[in-house]
């Protein structure tokens, strides 16, 4: 058997991946769905991305929900940042953290940011430069670590590479999207071997989509590998704008059910993040996507009509 890890992180994405991609939602319901999340022991919350809201409308309050947040003591609040102006507008919002994002396939990133792969990486050297002048830490997203929509398979030397190049920027952790979910074990074993030729496994992240529903098999080959670090969405929310029939980020509560499963410590009470996310979707007139969190309230009203 395969040695797992301890303990793991997870970075919560719900509150900018998820709701970008979700109808909209008035700037205090996502204040009070990142308050609920900051109780539940979660240590890393994505909580606005600093984007054009021509093109990602959901995230045009970032500014003021990130000034309007109860922050919590130990708890990393971070924003998406793709450029100057964006980077700016997170240091006025009290962003602790940054990120950036590239992707691992050219067309791909001429769909997203209408450039090449690297171009978008020269794109990033005026951001990174602020960075380091303020002593903000920047995590590097990469897309398309997998399959892309546009070009078919992407080769895990080019995954590599393109890591390679993020983490020479100056990003201290590259979070691996399988973004349209197509991705199978095999598959990220392959990836996840080429990258940490190059790039240590205590500097890589996964950030599965479970499209095809294979996103915890493929966490649980990336913990077998040493990879220690989770992005992931309360209730599934979430998908992508730039890939057709991407489905949400793997949910909060499945992962950490898997998680608690295999004895592996997170710190983080899955029946708050499971409340956090029934919240926020009845905002959404929606139902959680998350199978845990569905089981969950389904004992809890069992629970309920044995007391009566």
């Amino acid at each position: 058997m395969s040695i797992l890890p301890k303990h793991v992180s997870i970075v919560e994405v719900g509150a900018r991946d998820g709701l970008q991609n979700e109808n909209l939602v008035t700037t205090a319901d996502k204040v009070h769905f990142i308050n609920q999340l900051s109780q539940t022991g979660l240590k890393h919350i994505e909580a606005g991305a600093f984007v054009s809201p021509k093109w990602v409308p959901q995230m045009a309050d970032s500014l003021s929900v990130m000034n309007q947040i109860n922050r919590t003591s130990g708890i990393t609040y971070s924003a998406l940042t793709p450029n100057v102006k964006g980077f700016e507008l997170a240091l006025q919002a009290g962003a602790d953290q940054v990120a950036i994002f590239g992707s691992a396939s050219e067309g791909f990133s001429q769909h997203n940011i209408n450039c090449s792969v690297s171009e978008s990486l020269k794109r990033f050297e005026p951001v990174m430069e602020l960075a380091e002048q303020y002593q903000i830490p920047v995590r590097g997203y990469l897309s398309c670590v997998a399959n892309c929509p546009y070009d078919g398979a992407t080769p895990p030397v080019k995954v590599a590479e393109v890591a390679r190049e993020l983490i020479n920027l100056g990003c201290y952790e590259i979070s691996l999207g399988d973004t349209i979910g197509t991705a199978t074990p095999l598959r990220i074993a392959k990836m996840l071997e080429s990258v940490n030729q190059h790039i240590p496994i205590n500097q890589l992240a996964v950030h599965f989509h479970d499209t095809w529903g294979q996103a915890l098999a493929n966490i649980y080959q990336a913990l077998t590998m040493g990879i220690t670090v989770i992005d992931s969405s309360t209730s599934g929310l979430g998908g992508c704008p730039y890939a057709d029939g991407a489905s949400g980020n793997v949910a909060t509560e499945d992962v950490l059910y898997l998680c608690n499963g295999l004895g592996i410590e997170t710190g983080i009470d899955i029946d708050k993040v499971a409340d956090a996310g029934w919240t926020i979707c009845q905002q959404l007139g929606k139902l959680p996507s998350s199978k845990a969190s569905l089981a969950i309230r389904a004992r809890k009203i069992r629970d309920e009509q044995k007391r009566r």
